[in-house]
């Protein structure tokens, strides 16, 4: 099967209610391709339907919650029954909560890997399937994070949910070799400017904010683009995720030194608020949109960030010292 035109292609977008997902499904409507809309917020879905059929795009919306396979097939189902075939899937759908690991409620972490991990698999499975079916022919893009590299405190569910889908990914795309027209994508953000932090579950008595620097969707979302139009293996977005990465693996004793003040310096607003599991199990149409309200507040950040440093370098030599 020849790979199709942009203005030909039929694409799932998972998580199009808001944020990154939301900007792809502009982008591609823009490209007017055919788009199969799903997330868990069918109001949201709703509007993103029509924001794209202004392009004149031909639209579908399938609520869906990635955490059920059977809702994954049926999403699959419907697309193909709409346009015939399923060229390439976005995946960006995500939750999180903030709070340390103890004071997090165990089914509110359990729901998170479960939308995270096993949505993923689902979405993967499901899709795989299917571009089997149709003559080995399909993409999958999936949505990672800078979070699937390094760990922080505050996110740890989020961070073991997205570990898990950077290893996934990973051994979807070796065994992928196998099938030359099949392709796994894997495209890996920082700090993004989306509504995903403020409708956040939260145990830590302050909203989350993106951490510095802070991208806005339509750059990862040129991200996606780039990879749907040529498949890799990852594209990093984020011009300071070389430089955490780095931290975390080579500079172990500086990056435990200074990740804690930071995450609480860059990551948390000075808005209070108390404990509450946010979208984790039910989705805030209210709050979804493209954009987040956090303009270039990493400004600040990246102020405290450089201040901050030097005196971290110097307790990790300390520490190693003793």
């Amino acid at each position: 099967m020849r790979t199709p035109a942009p203005r030909e292609r039929v694409v799932i977008v998972i998580g199009a209610s808001s944020g990154i997902g939301r900007a792809t499904a502009r982008a591609l409507a823009e490209q007017g391709a055919d788009l199969v809309l799903a997330s868990r917020s069918e109001r949201a879905l709703d509007e993103v339907r029509r924001e794209c059929a202004a392009e004149g795009a031909s639209v579908a919306v399938v609520p869906t919650d990635i955490g059920d396979a059977a809702e994954v097939d049926a999403l699959f189902e419907a697309a193909c029954a709409r346009f015939g075939r399923v060229d390439v899937v976005v995946h960006a759908a995500a939750v999180l909560a903030y709070g340390r690991f103890d004071e997090v409620p165990a089914d509110v972490f359990d729901a998170i890997l479960t939308t995270n991990i096993i949505g993923t698999a689902n979405v993967a499975r499901t899709a795989l399937r299917v571009f089997e079916e149709q003559e080995q022919h399909g993409h999958l893009v999936a949505v990672g994070s800078l979070l699937g590299k390094i760990s922080t405190p505050f996110l740890s569910s989020y961070v073991t949910s997205k570990w898990a889908v950077h290893a996934l990914v990973r051994a979807l795309q070796i065994e992928a070799r196998s099938t030359p027209g099949v392709h796994v994508s894997l495209v890996s953000p920082g700090g993004v400017n989306t509504p995903a932090y403020s409708q956040a579950g939260s145990y830590t008595g302050r909203i989350g904010r993106p951490p510095p620097p802070v991208d806005s969707p339509e750059k990862v979302v040129r991200a996606v683009v780039r990879a749907i139009e040529r498949p890799c293996r990852e594209i990093s977005v984020g011009m300071a995720n070389p430089l955490m990465v780095t931290g975390f693996r080579f500079l172990p004793g500086v990056f435990d030194v200074l990740v804690t003040p930071l995450m609480r310096l860059g990551a948390m607003s000075r808005d209070r608020v108390d404990p509450h599991p946010g979208n984790v199990f039910e989705p805030s149409p209210e709050g979804e949109a493209v954009h987040g309200a956090w303009g270039r507040h990493w400004l600040r950040g990246a102020g405290a960030v450089a201040l901050a440093a030097p005196a971290g370098v110097l307790a990790a030599r300390r520490a190693r010292g003793s």
